[in-house]
C-alpha cells in the first residue's frame, strides 16, 4: 500500500521523532533518505555514510519502508553553482534557503508525488496552517530552534503538501521522546554549518574550487595592517581567521571585516564589534518571493531578519520594479549582500529577498543610487 506521508529522513534526531510521531497519530508513512552531496573517498570517511546508517536503524526500529535517493546533480546544479557564483563575486549566499526551495520542497516533493504520496515531511522547526484557502508560513513554538528564516522562499503549492510534526515542540522534549523510544538518534548531535562541507575548515574547502589570491587587509583610513588570504573567504562581521590580533602595539578592541573590494582585492577592517563601519539602517534587496503568492502591498511595516536566531527588526518596506527598500527603526549590523532578509508579522512569515547592499559606509548604497 502507498504510504499518504513520505517523511525526510535525515538521519538526525529531528527527522526521526517527526516520523514517531506521524505514526502515532495513525498516518501511513514511509521514509526517504536524500544524498544530496557525493564526496571524494579520499578525503575519508562521508558524513552521509553514518547518516544513511542511522536513517536505515530509525525505519527499521518504526518498521516503516526506506526509500534511498540521490539529488546530488540536482543539488549541484540548483544550489551549488549558485553557491560558488555568489562567492566569486564577494558576496556571502546562504545555500539552506535554496537547498530547501529546489531539492527539499521540490524535487524530493515531486518524487514523493511520484510515488504516490499526497504529503510529505521533514524535522524542520515551522508551523504551518490554513486560513480564508490561504497557506500560511508560521514561526515555531521553540524560537531559539525556529527554521522559518531558511524556509521563506517556500509558496502556496509547497506548505499545502508539507507537515512539520515538530512546529510545537521544544527541542528538549524531542530529545526526550526520542530516548524514551529508544530511536538511535537520540543523542546524536545536531549538524552544524553548511551541509555539504561538514567538519572541515570552511576556507580550504572552498580553495578548492576559488583559488586564494593574497592581498592586503586595510582600514578605512588606508593604513595596511595585514594580508588576507582571498577576499572571497571572508564576510562582513568576521572577527576569526584574520591574524591580526596584537598588531599595532595590541592596542584596542579585537579587528573586524567591514568591507570587500573584489576589483581591486582589497578587505577592509576596523577594530570594535560595535563600530560604525558596520552599522545601517536601510538595505536594498531583489527578487523577492512572498508565502502567499503576493506581498501584502507596495509598502508595509513588519519586522525582518537579515540573518538567523536574530530577534526580529521593526522595519517599513517600499516595493520597487527591482525587488524592495527597507528601512530599520533601528541601525543593524553586518548587513550583509548574499543573504536573505525575511519579513515576519508577528510570527507569521511573509516571505524574504536576497540582500543587494546596505548603507553602511562599504555597503554599496551609492553603487545603486549610480
Amino acid at each position: 500500500m502507498t504510504a499518504r506521508v513520505i517523511v525526510g529522513i535525515s538521519g538526525g534526531v529531528d527527522s526521526s521523532v517527526a516520523a514517531l510521531l506521524l505514526q502515532r497519530a495513525g498516518e501511513s508513512i514511509a521514509g526517504l533518505f536524500m544524498q544530496n552531496w557525493e564526496e571524494d573517498e579520499r578525503r575519508g570517511p562521508c558524513r552521509a555514510d553514518e547518516d544513511r546508517r542511522d536513517a536505515v536503524a530509525v525505519c527499521a526500529k518504526l518498521g516503516i519502508p526506506l526509500y534511498l535517493r540521490n539529488f546530488a546533480d540536482e543539488y549541484w546544479d540548483q544550489v551549488f553553482e549558485h553557491f560558488l557564483a555568489e562567492y566569486r563575486r564577494g558576496r556571502t549566499p546562504n545555500p539552506d534557503v535554496l537547498c530547501n526551495r529546489e531539492i527539499k520542497f521540490k524535487t524530493f516533493l515531486d518524487h514523493a508525488h511520484a510515488l504516490g504520496a499526497e504529503k510529505i515531511a521533514t524535522g524542520h522547526y515551522a508551523r504551518v496552517d490554513c486560513v480564508d484557502g490561504r497557506w500560511r508560513l508560521l514561526r515555531a513554538r521553540d524560537t531559539a530552534k525556529d527554521q522559518t528564516y531558511f524556509l521563506h522562499a517556500l509558496g502556496q503549492p509547497a506548505l499545502a503538501s508539507t507537515l512539520f510534526p515538530l512546529g510545537d515542540m521544544h527541542k528538549a522534549d524531542v530529545r526526550a521522546v526520542a530516548r524514551e523510544a529508544d530511536l538511535a538518534t537520540h543523542d546524536k548531535k545536531d549538524s552544524t554549518g553548511i551541509c555539504f562541507i561538514g567538519e572541515r575548515d570552511f576556507r580550504s574547502f572552498l580553495a578548492e574550487y576559488i583559488p586564494a589570491r593574497p592581498g592586503p587587509m586595510r582600514t578605512p583610513d588606508g593604513t595596511t595592517v595585514g594580508e588576507h588570504a582571498g577576499v572571497f573567504y571572508y564576510t562582513l562581521g568576521q572577527r576569526s581567521g584574520l591574524g591580526i590580533g596584537g598588531r599595532r602595539g595590541g592596542e584596542g578592541e579585537p579587528w573586524y571585516v567591514i568591507g570587500k573590494n573584489v576589483a581591486d582585492n582589497v578587505l577592509y577592517v576596523a577594530q570594535g564589534n560595535a563600530n560604525h563601519w558596520l552599522q545601517s539602517r536601510r538595505l536594498a534587496a531583489s527578487g523577492p518571493t512572498w508565502v502567499a503568492g503576493e506581498a501584502p502591498a507596495a509598502s508595509f511595516r513588519c519586522s525582518a531578519m537579515t540573518r538567523y536566531r536574530q530577534e526580529p527588526q521593526a522595519c517599513s518596506v517600499e516595493l520597487d520594479a527591482t525587488g524592495c527598500t527597507v528601512v530599520f527603526d533601528a541601525p543593524q549590523r553586518a548587513v550583509t549582500p548574499g543573504q536573505s532578509v525575511v519579513f515576519y508579522d508577528d510570527d507569521v512569515c511573509l516571505g524574504g529577498a536576497v540582500i543587494e547592499c546596505s548603507d553602511a559606509p562599504y555597503g554599496g548604497w551609492e553603487m545603486r543610487d549610480a
